[in-house]
C-alpha cells in the first residue's frame, strides 16, 4: 500500500547518543558572520512596553532578553559574568523617525563626533545645527549569562541616562576586587567573578522607574566557564563582536521613559 504506516519494533530503535552533537560541532554554521548575528540586550520593562500587553507573566522591572524573548523577574535577578566595557556616544535620530538605528556611534573624544546643547527641557544633548537628532553617553557591558540549568550566553547591557551612575558603581566594583597571588596581591580580570544583577525602584522628582543594581556573588568557580567569557572578552576587543542598537521608541516600546 503506497499510504502504508510503517511500524517501529522496539528492537529497531537505537538509543540517541548526545555526544554526536560534540562530533558534529558548528555544522550547518560554516556560512554565519558577524553580520548575522544579534547579541541579546538585556533591558528593565518599562511600564510602557508593549511587552507586557502580550506576555502572560511579564511585569514592570523584570529583565528582558531581546534575543531569546526570556524574561526573569526583576526582583529575583539572574547571575552573569562582566566579560568587557565600552564607552561609547550615540547618535540618534527624532523620535518617531528614521529606521530607528543610530546614525552613528562615536568613541570618546573622537574629533568627528558633533557639538552638542543640552535641552533643560528634556536634558538631552541635542546636535547644534540638527535636525533635532541628540547624542546619548551609553556604557555598554559585555556580560555572560549563567542560566540555572548550567548553560551560558553572551549579552549586552546598555546603561545610559539616569542608569550611568549605576554604571560606575559597578565598574569600581569591578577595579576593587583584590585577591592574593604567590607575588602578593593582585588585580584579577573582569571576567573572575560572578554577579547578581536584579532590578530596584528608582525615582526622583519627575516620576519612578525601575534601574539595574549589582552585587558581587563569588568567584568563577567552573574552568570551562572562565575559558568562555575570557573569550568572549578578547573577541569584544578585538571588533570581532557586533553590536547592533535599535531606538525602541521607535518601535513603541517606550524603553525611553525614565524621567531624568
Amino acid at each position: 500500500m503506497a499510504n502504508a504506516v510503517t511500524k517501529t519494533k522496539a528492537a529497531d530503535v537505537v538509543e540517541f547518543d548526545m555526544s554526536m552533537f560534540e562530533a558534529d560541532a558548528g555544522a550547518g554554521n560554516e556560512n554565519v558572520t558577524t553580520d548575522d548575528l544579534a547579541l541579546p540586550f538585556l533591558k528593565l520593562l518599562s511600564g510602557l512596553d508593549s511587552l507586557l500587553d502580550t506576555h502572560e507573566t511579564a511585569r514592570k522591572g523584570d529583565i528582558y532578553n531581546t534575543v531569546t524573548g526570556a524574561v526573569v523577574s526583576g526582583k529575583e535577578g539572574l547571575n552573569v559574568i562582566p566579560c568587557a566595557y565600552q564607552r561609547v556616544f550615540i547618535q540618534w535620530v527624532p523620535r518617531g523617525s528614521g529606521t530607528g538605528a543610530p546614525m552613528n556611534v562615536y568613541k570618546p573624544n573622537d574629533p568627528n563626533m558633533p557639538r552638542t546643547e543640552r535641552s533643560k527641557e528634556d536634558n538631552k544633548n541635542y546636535v547644534v545645527g540638527g535636525d533635532g537628532d541628540y547624542i546619548e553617553e551609553t556604557h555598554q557591558h559585555y556580560v555572560m549569562v549563567l542560566n540555572d540549568d548550567g548553560s551560558t550566553e553572551t549579552a549586552l547591557i546598555a546603561m545610559k541616562s539616569t542608569q550611568l551612575k549605576k554604571s560606575r558603581k559597578w565598574n569600581s566594583m569591578i577595579q576593587s576586587v583584590t585577591m592574593n597571588g604567590k607575588n602578593g596581591p593582585f588585580t584579577p580580570p573582569r571576567f573572575s567573578h560572578v554577579y547578581r544583577i536584579k532590578a530596584e525602584a528608582e525615582e526622583n522628582s519627575k516620576g519612578s522607574w525601575h534601574g539595574w543594581e549589582m552585587s558581587r556573588e563569588n568567584p568563577v568557580p567552573d574552568a570551562s566557564v572562565y575559558a568562555r567569557a575570557k573569550a568572549f572578552s578578547e573577541s569584544v576587543l578585538t571588533g570581532d563582536v557586533i553590536v547592533k542598537h535599535q531606538n525602541e521608541d521607535d518601535k513603541g516600546q517606550g524603553a525611553d521613559d525614565i524621567p531624568f
